[in-house]
């Protein structure tokens, strides 16, 4: 089954970036600054494996609502730490929307 492959690359994107977000906030100056880097790179790879995850859904979840409610998301949304909420909204509304965003280095 494709999807269900595809959530476990989500997961383990998902639990690599959290890795970093911790690290991140247990360390400052330089290593702090690579770990934030790290972080960032994580998270985008993160963001990009959900969307192919998510287009991959028969039926595609089509609304906010419906993609928080898949079983999957909600594990995630309750590990997810707070400042991080507001990032994954906007990413998740992206990729109902379709849109295509373009991050450069």
């Amino acid at each position: 089954m494709k999807g269900a492959s595809k959530v476990d690359e989500v997961l383990e994107a998902f639990n690599v970036m959290i890795e970093d977000w911790n690290m991140m906030q247990q360390t400052s100056g330089d290593v702090g600054a690579e770990w934030a880097e790290r972080f960032e790179k994580h998270f985008y790879e993160f963001s990009k494996q959900l969307k192919d995850w998510i287009n991959l859904l028969q039926p595609r979840p089509m609304t906010l609502e419906e993609i928080e409610n898949l079983p999957e998301m909600k594990k995630m949304l309750e590990i997810l730490p707070e400042p991080l909420h507001l990032n994954l909204i906007i990413e998740l509304e992206e990729i109902i929307e379709d849109i295509e965003t373009h991050r450069y280095d």
